[in-house]
């Protein structure tokens, strides 16, 4: 025993199992001939398609590779051949099983393609190679993103917390150079490198931590994203296309018959237009972080990046803040605009927002001040899997990935395949 390669003994095991119970499916399927309707069959277009006979397919499955055989009907009508089994398998325009395929939506979610194609065969002893990987996942996160937009019904199945927090921004991912055609951005010649992908996050915090402050509910997050405007004309007829994801996710998560509402941004404007529009009864609350990040970089432009008194000039200022001295906090900027642009900037930002940041009061009522969960949420749901060196994406791809992922981050991903698989069966 002590020569035992337990290792290599497992995996020649895992390899004989897996074959075994391969060519019992594939017999078994074989064998079963009931996919033939007879010698003549409805076709799609409405008229009939004859019985050509029986032609096989190979299909990799999570147990191999498996070579069936299936009725084949043509239609004289419309040129068009089919099978019907194909359809009830899951295997339509696919060579992947249903099995496989969710492990590949699996990993193009998580990882990169190459990866993923890597730990398919390395995990499940199956070969997909990296392209298959792509197309496949991206096929399905394209099916998912549809089924986003029909299925919206409210999760009841967990208590309503007394208090949700909805949350918006937006984080830039790299784009193909044709699809950047004709945008404006941050280079210098004024052309642009990434397309911004907007995420709506909804939370719960009635936990707290030792010093009683709010920190989020385990389990409790969820996303929903993708590469699309915030903006609407105002003689639209419609909300924009990221407005309507917000509704749709404040809708599955019951946001709206939550005791106390709270949406949390960074200050753009986009975020308190939508917020204003959908939840007009909601408390809006300015990132802490973000407006004392403002008044870290006046200081800075007022007195030199490194320089201390730029630091204690920006803590002052953040006291105030902290302490609802906000006559002082805008006194203190206002006097800084004969010396810096940054300075008047600054000032329009706190004046625009100043209901928004009654930090005092809203921590006296237990809310979170700090939008930390849709900033992890721009890294968890996008950075990590889409601004990764050396990608550049095609919008559709892009949507189609992220749509995966926002599934299997919000733990939707079954309900999804579940409705998929009902659909096949129906």
């Amino acid at each position: 025993m002590e020569d035992l390669d337990l290792e290599a003994l497992e995996l020649a095991v895992r390899k004989q199992v897996l074959q075994l119970a391969g060519t019992a499916v594939e017999q078994r399927l074989n064998a079963d001939t009931s996919d033939e309707r007879g010698s003549r069959t409805r076709c799609a277009c409405g008229q009939e398609a004859r019985l050509v006979g029986r032609r096989s397919k190979r299909v990799q499955s999570v147990l191999g590779s498996l070579q069936l055989q299936r009725a084949y009907y043509h239609c004289s009508g419309c040129g068009r051949g089919f099978c019907p089994r194909d359809e009830h398998l899951g295997i339509e325009n696919t060579s992947l099983s249903p099995a496989l395929t969710r492990m590949v939506g699996t990993v193009g979610a998580m990882v990169s393609f190459q990866e993923g194609s890597e730990l398919l065969q390395e995990l499940a002893g199956v070969p997909v190679d990296a392209k298959q990987v792509e197309r496949t996942a991206e096929a399905l996160g394209k099916e998912l993103a549809e089924d986003e937009r029909v299925h919206s019904e409210p999760m009841d199945a967990l208590a309503l917390p007394r208090t949700l927090y909805l949350g918006m921004d937006g984080t830039g991912i790299p784009l193909r150079a044709e699809e950047l055609v004709g945008r404006t951005g941050k280079q210098p010649d004024g052309s642009a490198k990434t397309g911004e992908v907007k995420l709506c996050t909804i939370w719960s915090a009635e936990s707290r931590d030792a010093e009683g402050l709010p920190i989020r509910d385990e389990g409790s997050v969820s996303y929903s994203a993708a590469l699309e405007s915030a903006c609407t004309l105002d003689i639209a007829a419609v909300r924009s296309p990221f407005a309507q994801r917000v509704w749709r996710e404040a809708t599955r998560r019951r946001f709206c018959q939550a005791s106390r509402r709270v949406v949390l941004g960074d200050g753009a404007p986009w975020i308190w237009n939508i917020a204003d529009e959908q939840f007009p009864g909601a408390t809006q609350i300015v990132d802490r972080y973000h407006a004392k990040e403002y008044l870290s970089n006046l200081g800075k432009a007022l007195y030199g990046p490194t320089a201390p008194r730029a630091e204690q000039w920006a803590e002052r200022r953040k006291e105030e803040l902290d302490t609802g001295k906000f006559s002082a906090l805008l006194k203190a900027i206002r006097r800084q605009i004969p010396r810096s642009d940054v300075a008047h900037r600054c000032l329009h930002y706190f004046q625009t927002n100043r209901e928004r940041m009654r930090y005092p009061e809203f921590q006296a009522q237990g809310f979170c001040t700090s939008s930390g969960v849709v900033e992890a949420g721009c890294k968890v749901a996008i950075g990590t899997r889409l601004k990764r060196a050396g990608m550049h994406w095609t919008k559709p791809g892009s949507n189609a990935i992220i749509a995966l992922r926002c599934a299997k981050l919000s733990g939707r991903f079954q309900d999804f395949w579940e409705r998929r698989s009902d659909r096949r069966a129906a």
